[in-house]
Parts: structure tokens; C-alpha cells; sequence
């Protein structure tokens, strides 16, 4: 069954981990499905012209080793690699892809509800080495939410992978476009990206704001946007016509931000790097304000 956490001003839906998506690539512990402030809806979906929307991302989700999963090399074809808060999945062939639907086993999982908080823990099984329990906590504030990780390494070998979250919003259902802007507490540096993928050049990039010239009708992207610089992990999002901002500001420096988007969504993602020895165990957060402006 969702679960709802809410106040005054805010109200989060968070499916548990059975519950509608379960594929192989979002993490299933906390899936935060929709976020609305005042009774006005902040979150997206990935796709608007799926027959299920389920097989796809929605709200906040978050993902681990969106480039490769843990302990896929060392896995043979047939056998079994982690997916982070998922479970196992099979390996079917020598590449990985995080888009692709793995026959799936799943953890695991463990729930403790609070009136004001979600706490969702996965265990997975040792496989080629690797095992390890993550812990999230999601606790409501007044006019924010917080999402708390704790991830150990209870295997032989170290854990080394990258956490994001996809961050599908929207504020009020507007399309994206003029209303926007998204702010970035540093320089962006279109020179040094990565990848752009700007077919309409409807995207325009500033010094460290993005801006909309019109409603974009195909997909956009543009990765490694702090040009390979540490930088404060921070965006904001804000819609002039609905007068509401929306942040997320995280407890680490980040090296990778990327952005993707659509006509009906906007995604920044904020990186957090994974090192961790065999023992060891990492602890980070993101915090997520909603705000009128002024």
C-alpha cells in the first residue's frame, strides 16, 4: 500500500517495494511516486506515452550504477550481479544496460513506519563477493523533506559504484518551457560537457541558470554541466507562473550533474561516488525545500 506522508504543507506518496514499479533499474526502497506542496503537484513521470506508466521512472526516484551494476564483470552469462536496491539480475550478455528489463531476485526488505517518517532497509545475498544492507530514511519537515542513506559493505570485496536521483519534476503539471528557470550554484561550462543533446535548441544555457525559449517537443541532455569541477551538489527549480520553487541540496560535493528533460519534465541529477571498503559502511543525504517566491 502507498504511504503518505504529510503536514500542512507538504504531502509524499512513497510506494514500499512490491508496489507497482518493480524493474530492474530505480531502486525499490522508498519509491517517492509524488510530491505535492499546497495541494499542488511538483512531481512528473518519465513518459507520458506509455500504456503503463509503471514500467518507467516517476517523481524521485533513485538509481545506483547507472553505468555499470555491482559485480557485473565478474559475473558468467546466466549468473547473477547486484543491482543495488533492487536484488540480484541475471546476466544475459557481456554488456549492461541500465534500460534493459533483467530477470530480477529480488532482496530483502524491511519497513518501519513513523508518523512523520519512512524507513526502508534492503539486504541482499553474497554473490561473487559482494554483499551489502542500505538503509533509507525518508522524514518529512515543515516545508521540506530529507532522503537519508546508510550503505554497508558486508562482503569481501570493496563497493564501488555512484548514486543519483532522476528527479522527475514539473511544478503544477505546466509544460516545460518560458515559466522556468533552473539554477545551479556554479559555472556552467557548455565547452566542457560531456554530451548535448539540444536537437530544437530550445534549451538555453546561461552562466549558471537554464532558461526555456519554448516548449520543447523531443528529449534533451547535457551531462558533466561543472565541466569535471567539485562542486556544491545544489539545483533549484523554479515556475513564474505557479510562483513555487523546489531544491534539492545534498550532503556531499559532486563531480558529475547532469540534465535531462522533455516536453512534460525536467530532471537534474546530482552524483554521489561510492568507495567502500569490505567492514566500512557510507552515510549521505539530499534535502528537498519547496518555497514560494518572492
Amino acid at each position: 500500500m502507498t504511504h503518505i506522508l504529510k503536514n500542512k504543507n507538504l504531502e509524499i506518496h512513497i510506494d514500499t517495494p512490491y508496489e507497482n514499479y518493480n524493474f530492474s533499474r530505480f531502486d525499490w526502497t522508498g519509491k517517492i511516486v509524488e510530491v505535492k506542496f499546497r495541494n499542488i503537484i511538483l512531481s512528473g513521470v518519465e513518459n507520458t506515452e506509455c500504456q503503463n506508466e509503471n514500467y518507467f521512472g516517476k517523481g524521485f526516484y533513485n538509481e545506483f550504477g547507472i553505468d555499470t551494476a555491482l559485480g557485473f564483470d565478474e559475473a558468467d552469462i546466466g549468473g547473477w550481479f547486484h543491482k543495488i536496491g533492487v536484488g540480484l539480475l541475471k546476466k544475459d550478455d557481456n554488456k549492461y544496460l541500465f534500460d534493459k528489463n533483467y530477470e530480477i531476485e529480488p532482496a530483502e526488505f524491511k519497513i518501519i513506519s513513523k508518523p512523520n517518517s519512512l524507513t526502508i532497509s534492503c539486504k541482499s545475498k553474497i554473490i561473487n563477493g559482494y554483499s551489502y544492507l542500505l538503509r533509507k530514511e525518508i522524514d518529512l519537515h515543515n516545508s521540506s523533506f530529507t532522503i537519508k542513506y546508510f550503505l554497508q559493505n558486508t562482503g569481501e570485496k570493496d563497493i564501488i559504484t555512484n548514486e543519483y536521483v532522476h528527479n522527475f519534476t514539473a511544478i503544477n503539471n505546466d509544460l516545460i518551457g518560458p515559466n522556468y528557470v533552473l539554477k545551479f550554484p556554479f559555472q556552467i561550462k557548455p565547452y566542457l560537457f560531456d554530451e548535448t543533446v539540444n536537437p530544437e535548441l530550445k534549451v538555453d544555457i546561461g552562466l549558471n541558470k537554464i532558461k526555456f525559449n519554448s516548449s520543447p517537443k523531443e528529449q534533451f541532455f547535457f551531462s558533466n554541466l561543472s565541466g569535471n569541477k567539485k562542486v556544491n551538489a545544489k539545483w533549484e527549480l523554479e515556475n513564474v507562473a505557479s510562483n513555487i520553487g523546489i531544491s534539492e541540496s545534498c550532503s556531499f560535493q559532486t563531480k558529475k550533474v547532469n540534465l535531462w528533460g522533455w516536453r512534460h519534465v525536467i530532471s537534474p541529477e546530482l552524483f554521489f561516488n561510492i568507495f567502500i571498503k569490505p567492514g566500512k559502511s557510507a552515510e549521505w543525504s539530499r534535502n528537498y525545500k519547496v518555497y514560494k517566491l518572492n
